[in-house]
């Protein structure tokens, strides 16, 4: 049985934006909904309102004799609205103004027309409006003369029926669902910051994750030569090999105070809440580089037997780079070679791609999939590895190699054969 692929704590984070994006389009359909249903409202109760004065004119119509056309045509009888607010009745006979203006009254009533009503009447021989009042709304004062209202010149008579607080009114009706729709969107909205702090709150927690996680990884590698070279110190006939003594007591110094320089880089990220990772770029030998890279892994290298090849350009190679980092990068990529090997022979080049400046490591492991190689610098993923059964790990080097790279504006790039081996290739600008 292959190892199965363990992301599916990075697979957490993606489905959370998922869910996150999911939540916001649907707040704003619900949101779009209920505002097109606002407006589709407010068309039908404009809609009634102008139904509610045409029959308002129809009852008129059969108060008082104002044309000789039948009260149930009176859709025709309206000539034209000019505007939204203004009706105008063609009328065959002028009426009294008083007997107007009170049954018109009475028929708006009827019929819950309950806003202000501003009527002319308009003589053709004069061209001109003869009479004009106001009909308040039942709870305003009583009607006056009105002016400023436009004169429409035309062929016949006719009433002016002008509404000026019609869209107000109309609204006024919609209170219930005005109402309505502010608390929903409120909610809604409260809804929408709720999860946005939802999900701050749990990328500052991933961000944290990372954060310890990238720091472990940095002391794994170290451990495991301090653990390896303590168990050569503690072999019984170390003491009659006194240079091999040296050597293994070197290292876990050297291992010690790298621990102590990456523990006070930690104390003080922690202190500045800083979370990216950051570089402290200096000029530094490549080749130098490489060997102190190897250096640390040296009891691992014995350990498994491998055969490690380096070759450098014939110039030593300079980068600016930060050195910690970019080395931890190179312990990382041979340590994978050694792990996935079963004779483990690594091959180091460094060179120049045009202006570029790079450093391949190439293996003789199980190989990757092509398929595999848009994951395999994922947060916690690590590819199926065949018959290898006995790696450990928790899918964390490469994509902890991923991030020193990007930290120097660079890019890795990988090239494997399964069965054959692979090749990490780093590119840092020149």
């Amino acid at each position: 049985m292959p190892i199965k692929s363990s992301n599916r704590f990075g697979m957490r984070s993606a489905t959370l934006k998922w869910i996150m994006l999911t939540g916001a389009i649907v707040i704003g359909v619900i949101i779009t909904i209920q505002l097109y249903w606002l407006n589709h409202i407010y068309k039908l109760e404009q809609r009634q309102f102008d139904t509610n004065v045409v029959k308002s004119v129809r009852g008129l119509f059969e108060d008082i004799r104002l044309s000789d056309i039948p009260g149930s045509h009176i859709r025709q009888v309206i000539t034209s609205r000019p505007t939204p607010n203004t009706f105008l009745v063609g009328i065959q006979h002028l009426p009294n103004p008083d007997t107007l203006t009170f049954y018109f009254a009475k028929e708006l009533m009827d019929f819950h027309v309950l806003t202000e009503c501003e009527i002319a009447i308009y003589d053709k021989t004069k061209d001109s409006y003869i009479f004009r009042q106001s009909i308040p709304s039942p709870a305003s004062e009583a009607g006056t003369q009105t002016g400023g209202l436009k004169l429409y010149p035309a062929d016949d008579n006719y009433l002016l029926l002008h509404f000026p607080d019609r869209s107000s009114y109309v609204l006024s009706q919609m209170n219930l669902w005005i109402i309505g729709s502010i608390v929903l969107a409120l909610v809604l909205i409260g809804l929408a910051i709720s999860l946005f702090y939802f999900y701050k709150q749990k990328f500052l927690i991933e961000i944290q994750k990372d954060f310890v996680n990238n720091f472990t990884h940095e002391f794994k590698t170290p451990l495991a030569v301090m653990k390896i070279a303590s168990e050569v110190l503690s072999q019984p006939g170390i003491i009659n090999q006194p240079e091999r003594m040296e050597k293994y007591a070197g290292i876990i110094q050297h291992e010690t105070e790298h621990l102590q320089n990456q523990v006070e880089r930690l104390l003080k990220m922690a202190v500045s809440e800083q979370n990216v990772l950051q570089v402290q770029r200096e000029a530094i030998s490549v080749k130098e580089l490489i060997d102190q890279a190897i250096s640390k892994l040296q009891p691992l290298v014995e350990a498994e037997q491998a055969q490690i090849e380096i070759k450098p350009m014939e110039d030593d190679m300079i980068v600016t780079a930060d050195k910690t980092h970019l080395e931890l990068a190179i312990v990382n990529l041979v340590e994978n070679g050694i792990k996935y090997s079963g004779r483990p022979l690594i091959v180091i080049e460094t060179g120049k791609c045009g202006t570029d400046h790079f450093i391949s490591v190439k293996d003789n492991g199980v190989g990757i999939d092509k398929r595999f190689f848009k994951s395999i610098f994922k947060k916690f993923y690590r590819v199926p590895t065949g018959d290898v059964h006995n790696v450990k790990g928790f899918g964390l080097g490469l994509n902890f190699v991923k991030k020193i790279v990007d930290a120097h504006n660079g890019k890795i790039v990988v090239n494997s054969v399964p069965g054959i081996g692979s090749e990490f290739k780093i590119i840092l600008p020149g």
